[in-house]
């Protein structure tokens, strides 16, 4: 993925020099909550609401020495690069609809972070917050997404990004209040937004292709196998050893392989619609 030397998003947050302090019960609590997330496809922000409720609201941030190491560096001016582009893209397309897109905030944290959905840890992995129009990773996740994931590769790392800034395209169009409170199951609209954020992470990789040829050879096949990696059945089959469907939040690994690859060859938003969908 050709990304050095291009212009970088100045909508990003840096965050890792900060630090949560006085949270009591939190950081135990919301790691494991944030387990349950990573493994079981729970919604992040049903995570955090239950982990801002263990620490009482209590925690608070405290500054600390910190100094990125280059790789460190390197991570978050990718990461700028990647939220430039979702911004050229959106940007237009919203245009095409005759609206103006508000570009979303892109926070780097380290460790736990306090959004307005609540109180999260790394291990809640990137997520995005309707209540603040913002973006969080810990950059640590990439390290994850290539060890335990087995997911390697620059374009697999953008599309976690892309797939977060979808969220956000999501909420701006009116699609993150068709979701149920609680949902879940294999045909539930928390699958149906999931699946669309796929599609929509498809559309900017092919604007963005379209647009500044970024894409090298294999690039495709990283960002379709992060997609099949991180499917609800895989994550269920990992930890426990069987699928449960009626727990589904994110989709299959094929599912989301498919609709990552739609959107991919997408001429339109409609063909993302996943609430629209008689199949998934």
């Amino acid at each position: 993925m050709r990304w050095k030397d291009r212009r970088r998003s100045t909508n990003v947050e840096d965050r890792r020099g900060m630090r949560m302090k006085g949270a009591g019960g939190l950081s135990i609590g919301v790691l494991l909550l944030g387990l349950v997330a990573m493994y079981f496809g729970v919604d992040p922000r049903l995570v955090m609401q239950v982990g801002s409720q263990l620490g009482g609201g209590q925690a608070t941030q405290e500054k600390v020495d910190y100094q990125p190491s280059v790789k460190e560096r390197e991570q978050a001016e990718f990461v700028s690069v990647v939220l430039a582009d979702t911004e050229d893209v959106w940007n237009q397309v919203f245009r095409r609809l005759g609206r103006a897109y508000e570009e979303p905030t892109l926070v780097l944290f380290s460790g736990a972070v306090n959004s307005a959905c609540g109180m999260a840890s790394t291990a809640v992995g990137p997520f995005y917050c309707p209540g603040d129009h913002k973006v969080y990773i810990d950059l640590a996740f990439y390290d994850e997404l290539q060890r335990r994931f087995k997911a390697p590769g620059d374009l697999a790392q953008a599309y976690v990004i892309a797939h977060e800034v979808g969220h956000h395209v999501q909420n701006l169009l009116g699609y993150t209040k068709k979701v149920r409170p609680g949902s879940k199951g294999a045909d539930s609209t928390a699958v149906r937004l999931e699946l669309q954020a796929d599609c929509l992470a498809g559309i900017w990789i092919q604007q963005t292709e379209r647009a500044k040829k970024f894409l090298e050879e294999g690039d495709l096949d990283e960002a379709l196998n992060a997609a099949t990696a991180i499917g609800d059945d895989r994550l269920q089959r990992q930890a426990t050893g069987r699928v449960r469907p009626d727990a589904f939040t994110h989709g299959t690994s094929a599912q989301r392989k498919r609709w990552l690859h739609r959107g991919i060859q997408a001429n339109s938003l409609e063909e993302c619609d996943t609430f629209k969908a008689t199949t998934l």
